[in-house]
């Protein structure tokens, strides 16, 4: 007797499954470890996260350092380990709503910000402090000279033009209007700014780098080495969007009243220790630029570092660094 033979059935092969999504990073990842502390320090309502190298001493000069747009603590690792070495207390911090630093939906305007860090200096025990800023952090820098003095010893500032000397230059400065007010306006559209900083695992963040570094960097592992961190750390829950609305309150406050009276207040001129950096080859912040902060500060040192775009403190940190500490050891 026969028995029937069963019919193979046919399997049809499954779907490509999508790929599983890429973890979203968490703000402790930015704790890298090296010859530094990794601190928790709370100012001004919220908790900073700071990194310290150097002796943890009050009574030790301190220098604050404060990186600028889309980046993190990280970018002063150079200078944070050269000024420990010469006997300085450094600090290198994330601003608020960076890294892993507290991102609380407000506090972007010129004011808090300078509050931040008078808050951070005193919330380290010191009653002031040399402070050293990138781009963004540079203008920190500016605002926290103007609006409180007593708190800071004097300014270092890395491609970054006073405010008013910034505005003025955009409005009337035809080179400098081209560079910069394209991705300004471009960034005060709602999300689609911060869909593209994160899209593609952060690639806008790799990509701004490469047209404003210098060529000889581009080329090298440690700039590799930057972006992937960079990449990863604008992907922190948050943080794309809240470093957007740095460059939003600095455009939507020119026609509200704090922002008139901020303006208003940074019009003075200081007399304390200034010193300018210029990356010779920043496409970015121009040459010319720098020069109009010459009318709020007078007396303020200018230096051109030759071969460094936008980031000099990163492309070229021996000359950055040795220009830094004379200045610096020179307020002694």
């Amino acid at each position: 007797m026969r028995t029937a033979r069963a019919t193979p059935r046919r399997v049809t092969p499954p779907a490509d499954e999508p790929e599983p999504p890429v973890p979203v990073p968490d703000p402790s990842t930015v704790r890298y470890p090296g010859p530094w502390t990794h601190r928790d320090i709370h100012a001004n309502g919220i908790r900073f996260h700071a990194v310290e190298a150097g002796p943890h001493d009050p009574d030790t000069p301190l220098v604050v350092f404060v990186h600028g747009f889309a980046d993190l603590w990280w970018s002063w690792r150079h200078q944070l380990t050269a000024f420990a070495d010469l006997g300085y207390r450094a600090v290198a911090v994330d601003l608020r709503g960076y890294g892993d630093t507290d991102k609380p939906p407000r506090g972007y305007d010129g004011w808090t910000l300078s509050n931040d860090i008078a808050g951070l200096i005193r919330a380290l025990g010191h009653t002031d402090a040399v402070l050293v800023g990138h781009a963004d952090g540079g203008l920190v820098c500016w605002a926290t000279a103007v609006l409180h003095p007593h708190v800071v010893r004097a300014i270092a500032v890395v491609d970054s033009p006073h405010p008013i000397s910034l505005r003025d230059a955009t409005l009337r400065d035809r080179a400098q209007r081209k560079a910069l007010l394209p991705i300004f306006l471009a960034y005060q559209l709602p999300w689609r700014p911060e869909r593209k900083l994160v899209r593609d695992h952060g690639l806008e963040i790799e990509r701004l780098m490469r047209v404003r570094c210098g060529p000889d960097w581009r080329r090298t592992d440690e700039f590799a080495d930057v972006v992937d961190r960079l990449r990863t750390a604008i992907r922190i829950p948050g943080t794309a969007h809240l470093t957007l609305e740095y460059q939003r309150w600095a455009f939507r406050s020119q026609w509200r009243p704090d922002g008139r009276r901020f303006m208003k207040t940074m019009d003075v001129e200081l007399t304390l220790p200034i010193l300018q950096l210029h990356g010779a080859l920043d496409p970015y912040v121009l040459a010319a630029t720098l020069r109009r902060c010459v009318r709020h500060a007078p007396g303020r040192i200018l230096k051109f570092v030759d071969g460094a775009g936008h980031y000099a403190h990163q492309e070229k940190p021996e000359a950055v660094t040795a220009l830094l500490a004379d200045f610096v050891r020179g307020l002694d």
